[in-house]
């Protein structure tokens, strides 16, 4: 912009010292003098128009600017309301799993049924916190708090691929660990003193995904609890059907879950159903987060430019 007005007022300038150089070596005469009044107010008035020309495009490229700046700031904080219910849905998954799901961690020797729900609880916190940072960063405009958001929402991002492939590694080695443990876990804890968990998870395992014994109903024939001679059931009261009081005395498929198979299957899909939950969810949130990344990168550079 400058140096289009320099170039205005020197063409200017130039156009009147020689205008004036030949009046002063010549005095005109009254119509010469009329017609270099109308060329240098002509001259003047064109300059005149390129500068207002000038002006108005410089004001379009100020307004083009703030209203990208505006669109960049509103994306990003739609952005950050979504990461954030992001963040609290993980965390109520979470919270959730521990819960609701408590129950059965009590028949798994490995920790990382429970490791997963505290790890999906921090994690949900540190998105929300992340969320929080961004927010901050694109009201105040600020580059340094873009900058350390966008290495938050990166090591979020690393993270997030890291563990997907660690609880696929895991749910490899929980899957032979059911098949080697389970079974075990009924017929030698079911019952016993000190033991209220297992048998209490055993117990809803039974009744929620109807079913009786790891591979089948006859595993309760090994069981130290029906083997006692006091007791007189064939399996316990959790396979019947319609559970009641010394139901468990009769095994005709009628009265329990025989014919349905074992608990072992259904456990296992179900573990599946609930890794397969938390990867869809770990996919949109990282899908979220390279939106994030695109849009931050976005607006600090316009604030860059904008500096300058």
């Amino acid at each position: 912009m400058t140096r289009i007005y320099a170039k205005i007022t020197y063409k200017k300038g130039m156009f009147f010292f020689l205008l004036l150089n030949r009046w002063v070596s010549k005095p005109p005469s009254c119509s010469e003098w009329l017609w270099d009044s109308i060329l240098f107010t002509r001259k003047t008035l064109k300059i005149g128009h390129v500068c207002s020309l000038v002006f108005r495009m410089e004001t379009y490229d100020e307004k083009t600017n703030t209203c990208g700046m505006i669109c960049l700031k509103y994306l990003l904080l739609t952005f950050n309301l979504l990461f954030w219910l992001a963040g609290g849905v993980v965390m109520a998954v979470g919270v959730w799993t521990l819960v609701e799901k408590s129950d059965y961690i009590s028949l798994l020797n490995s920790t990382f049924y429970s490791a997963s729900a505290y790890i999906l609880i921090a994690a949900g916190a540190i998105v929300v916190f992340t969320g929080i940072v961004g927010c901050c960063a694109t009201l105040k405009e600020m580059r340094s708090l873009l900058i350390v958001y966008f290495i938050l929402l990166l090591c979020i991002f690393l993270l997030e691929i890291v563990a997907g492939v660690l609880a696929y590694i895991q749910y490899q080695e929980l899957d032979k660990e059911l098949q080697h443990n389970l079974k075990e876990t009924m017929v030698q804890k079911y019952q016993q003193s000190g033991e209220e968990s297992i048998t209490s998870a055993v117990d809803k395992l039974q009744q929620e995904f109807k079913c009786c014994g790891s591979n089948s109903s006859s595993d309760w024939s090994d069981s130290v609890w029906i083997l006692t001679p006091s007791n007189e059931r064939l399996v316990p009261d959790s396979c019947c059907k319609t559970p009641s009081h010394l139901c468990g005395r009769r095994d005709h498929p009628s009265n329990i879950y025989k014919v349905e198979g074992g608990c072992i299957t259904k456990l296992e899909t179900f573990i599946l159903s609930q890794l397969q939950i938390l990867g869809a969810v770990a996919i949109g949130i990282a899908f979220l987060q390279l939106v994030g990344m695109i849009l931050v990168c976005c607006l600090y550079r316009s604030l860059k430019e904008e500096s300058y």
